[in-house]
């Protein structure tokens, strides 16, 4: 029984001695993409020109220092360039480095980002195929078109004008003719008479009369038919 934990001790002793030298190697692979080194800004295929700002993180528990720098693609391989200089605090998504790239021939560049530990080991961002644009295509310039002179015709003096004088006679001056003035014969007024009255005036204003009296008789009649007829009534 002894020797049973006697010998898982030591395996486990031997375990951890294992894993020690294995962290603690020169010569280990980085860890690509972790999560304490991170470029935000630019991305992969940005079009970038004049001074970029490069943004991301740069954390680690162990964190000892980071440096950006920058390749020509396709393959950097081992030509990688520093970018400003090698950082000793941390940052969280904010400004890593400033990259001016009119310093650098137009074409495609990858940037990396490298978080080293104490230890040694370090963490890397690549961002891939931005493109460096500083140089702007050349407006050709419109060829200015001169316009041609146009002959301009000389005018002509002006035509002299002929004029003929007549010679101005004197016209008789015509005597006006006697004329005879037409005398019109006033229209007579009759003079108006009180007995000026005519046969068919007269005779109208007689029916008038007559017709007026007839009316008044029968009006009267009538009204003495009806007394009558109210009187018997009342008797009866």
């Amino acid at each position: 029984m002894r020797k049973t934990v006697a010998f898982c001790l030591l395996l486990l002793l031997l375990g951890t001695f294992l894993v020690m030298v294995i962290e603690a190697a020169p010569g280990r692979s980085p860890q690509e993409q972790g999560p304490g080194a991170v470029i935000t800004s630019p991305r992969d295929r940005a079009v970038v020109r004049d001074k970029v700002s490069i943004q991301g993180t740069a954390t680690h528990p162990q964190f000892w220092k980071y440096e950006v720098a920058y390749g020509s693609e396709p393959n950097p391989g081992d030509q990688w360039i520093l970018i400003g200089a090698v950082h000793e605090t941390q940052v969280v998504d904010n400004v890593l480095e400033t990259w001016d790239t009119t310093l650098l021939p137009d074409g495609n560049y990858s940037l990396r980002l490298r978080v080293v530990r104490r230890d040694g080991n370090y963490d890397e961002y690549f961002v891939r195929q931005i493109s460096v644009a500083n140089t702007q295509p050349t407006d050709t310039p419109t060829p200015e078109v001169t316009p041609t002179p146009t002959d301009t015709p000389t005018p002509l003096p002006p035509t002299p004008t002929i004029v003929i004088e007549l010679p101005v006679l004197p016209s008789p001056t015509p005597r006006p003719l006697p004329t005879a003035a037409q005398v019109i014969a006033p229209t007579p007024t009759p003079a108006s008479s009180f007995f000026n009255i005519e046969l068919p005036d007269l005779g109208g204003a007689f029916c008038w009369g007559a017709g007026a009296a007839a009316f008044a008789f029968l009006l009267v009649g009538l009204l003495v038919l009806l007394r009558r007829l109210f009187s018997l009534l009342f008797r009866r």
